[in-house]
Order: structure tokens, then sequence, then C-alpha cells
């Protein structure tokens, strides 16, 4: 999946962030993202990529549910860095409910400025990986989100990034003073969240979501 830059009024300069919010289409049936001041429309994912994306959710929300805890995943929302040359979807997106009272866009536009009002993003890696493991990650600790996902189900970032044999990782990066630091979980790992530190969810798991439908016998 490759994202799309798009053609628009505002093809000859960068953009705000309030100026991406002001042009988003409405009911649109694609999504967007603003990379460095400029939309990028974000491809639509494979069934196997959407797969993976809703066993994680699934997990998660199982936990919270489980625990009580005061927290949700919303169906919509748009993340702003700090910068204000940026826009971003995380496939998933904890929030903490009485965190959200201190948003100044949220009742209004789903809008969230704040890492504190974050426990968790997650971003599942496709073809355009320097954006989760380059661009996002710095925004996101910036920003100061706690803990971040990059759920790399096919292996495809760089070495420098999971290792070589490539293989499929999910590295958690977690915010100490300031700075992610990064733990990586690969083959049958169970995933060691700050977040949720009950969560019994091991890699292989999440993994198989993303594997090609075997054909019935």
């Amino acid at each position: 999946m490759i994202a799309s830059i798009v053609v628009s009024s505002f093809s000859f300069r960068t953009i705000t962030f309030d100026e991406f919010v002001a042009w988003y289409p409405e009911n649109s049936v694609h999504k967007y993202e603003l990379h460095n001041g400029v939309i990028v429309e974000m491809p639509l994912g494979t069934g196997r990529h959407c797969r993976v994306i809703a066993l994680t959710r699934d997990e998660i929300i199982a936990e919270i549910r489980r625990l009580k805890l005061p927290c949700f995943i919303p169906a919509h929302y748009l993340l702003k860095p700090v910068r204000n040359e940026a826009g971003y979807l995380p496939d998933a997106v904890v929030l903490d409910e009485a965190a959200l009272t201190k948003e100044p866009r949220w009742d209004r536009e789903s809008i969230i400025t704040m890492g504190s009002s974050v426990r968790l993003a997650v971003e599942v890696v496709s073809t355009n990986w320097r954006d989760d493991y380059h661009l996002k990650f710095a925004d996101y600790e910036e920003m100061g989100i706690p803990e971040y996902w990059i759920v790399d189900y096919l292996g495809l970032g760089g070495r420098k990034f999971i290792g070589t044999p490539k293989q499929p990782t999910l590295s958690v990066c977690q915010l100490v003073d300031g700075e992610y630091q990064v733990k990586q979980f690969k083959g049958d790992d169970i995933v060691e969240s700050l977040a949720f530190p009950e969560l019994r969810l091991t890699t292989e798991v999440i993994f198989r979501a993303g594997l090609p439908p075997t054909e019935p016998s």
C-alpha cells in the first residue's frame, strides 16, 4: 500500500493543521493525513492488514472491558502533533476518559492535541514503513504519548529497526524521560505493555491474523 499525495488548492504550498482540518471532506470514504504540510491520501488496507488491525483492537478492547478501565478506542479521531504541519490517524488509539476533559478540541472536532490523553497508539506497518518508524515515531515521542506500538507483521521495516534477517516484529516504544525506549517482540513472545500490564497477548496471535487465508480442504 503506497500513500498518494492529494492534488488540491494547496498543491503549490505546504499547509497548516487547521487548514487541513478545514479542507477535510465531510463523510469522506477516504482517509487523509497531513505529512510535513502536504495532504496524503491513505490507501485502503489489504484484507490481511485490516485483520491485524481488527484483532489488535479487539484484544485491547477486551482487556479494557475485563478490567473496567476508564478508557476507550474511538471510531473517529484526528491526532495533532506538536508541530503544525502534521495530522495523523493511527490505526488504533486508546484514550483516557478523564484526560479528555482537558482537550480543547475533542468535544467539538474529535481532535487530540495532548499526549497525556493517549494511553496507547498503534500503527500497523505497510509499504510506507518509514512513516511509522521515522515520522510518527518522532512526532508521537515529542507529543508525549506514553506508549506506541509498531506492528510490522510482514517484516517490512528497515534492518536497522527490525534486524537481520528481517522477520515479523512488534516494537513497543515506551516513553522514559521524554524519549522512547524500544523493546521488540517476535515469534511467540508475550507483548509487554505498560498501558495494559496484565494483557496476555503474543505476537504469534497478532501475526497469524496477517497470514494468507488457507484454502478449504
